[in-house]
């Protein structure tokens, strides 16, 4: 099976305040006499579901056609933080323990509470993100990938971004916006496929969650 933790793009999808939301305009049309139905996309980098590059935070670091696709896919966990109101170091100890995988996608609140915030078409300034220990909780323990369940990992009310310092100034690869409301905690394959902009700190990303995979060999 299958899982697609995907938002799908459309106008009407909430961003993180200052961001661009995505536009779809129609530039030829088949009803207007056009050969062709042509369409032109206009959206934030950081719009719905979409990797975090170094170069987002740290000066000289990766821009997302340099993230290495070995980390993009392969075996990665879900699990339930139960977060309240972040996923701190503790809450991470309890929820993962000490077999941390190197691809880690964190379900929180933000998928499992009452009203899920991708359930409202408004940003939700409360959602779980990951805390500062949270952060450095991760990079001591090797993750080399994480994701998040709605547009930040960074904490709304953070003063500074140390949470996207502590991760990005690690390697970390970050993955924002994802739907995790259907993905039961688990075990994976991950194939997060951003779009490879040279130069840019981040892209939008489809991200499939694979419940069971085999090696072939031929």
């Amino acid at each position: 099976m299958i899982y697609d933790a995907t938002v799908p793009l459309r106008p009407e999808l909430p961003t993180y305040p200052g961001e661009r939301g995505a536009r779809l305009e129609l530039v030829k049309a088949l009803a207007r006499g056009d050969k062709a139905d042509v369409r032109e996309l206009t959206l934030g980098i950081h719009t719905g579901t979409h990797v975090d590059a170094p170069a987002h935070f740290i000066a000289g670091g990766k821009t997302v056609e340099a993230l290495p696709l070995e980390v993009l896919v392969g075996p990665c966990r879900v699990v339930d933080v139960e977060a309240a109101p972040h996923c701190t170091a503790a809450a991470l100890e309890a929820a993962v323990g000490r077999d941390v995988p190197e691809r880690l996608l964190l379900r929180t609140r933000n998928s499992t509470g009452p009203a899920p915030v991708w359930a409202s078409p408004q940003f939700e300034t409360g959602f779980a993100a990951i805390a500062h220990d949270g952060a450095q909780w991760l990079v001591e323990r090797g993750v080399k990938l994480v994701g998040v369940d709605y547009l930040s990992i960074e904490p709304f009310e953070a003063p500074e971004p140390l949470t996207h310092r502590i991760l990005l100034g690690a390697g970390v690869v970050a993955i924002e916006g994802l739907d995790l409301r259907a993905v039961p905690a688990g075990a994976y394959r991950l194939h997060c496929l951003p779009i490879p902009l040279v130069g840019a700190e981040g892209a939008p990303a489809r991200v499939l969650l694979e419940t069971r995979w085999r090696l072939r060999f031929w």
